[in-house]
């Protein structure tokens, strides 16, 4: 058993409020809590692992590259296949909270190395 507290994660801010945390970081799967600032979108992006995002708290609008769009609440996931482009974006002017699943698990610095 593994157990990653959130007040003892490793962190970091790929934009100013922005936060990231890493929950489990294995080469099978990974996990990522994160907050997004009011209105924050991240920009349209791909990667090899699969995705699963679930919405904690707020609002989130999600599309992908075909311009699907749709939103989601606190409990609703979406899922990503590999290299589906796609972003991310909080639909609030309040801060809202997420979970990222990626399988295989990625690098916990995929936005640093994105700059």
């Amino acid at each position: 058993m593994i157990v990653t507290h959130l007040k003892e994660a490793e962190k970091y801010e790929p934009e100013k409020g922005w936060m990231r945390a890493s929950m489990c970081r294995e080469k099978s799967v990974s996990l990522e809590y994160f907050i997004k600032p009011p209105r924050h979108a991240s920009p349209l992006h791909e990667h090899a692992p699969e995705q699963v995002c679930m919405v904690i708290k707020g609002r989130m609008k999600v599309r992908n590259a075909s311009g699907e769009e749709t939103y989601l609440e606190p409990g609703d996931a979406v899922y990503f296949s590999a290299h589906e482009p796609h972003a991310i974006e909080n639909a609030l002017d309040e801060e809202s909270v997420g979970v990222d699943i990626f399988i295989p698990g990625r690098a916990f610095d995929f936005w640093v190395k994105k700059k």
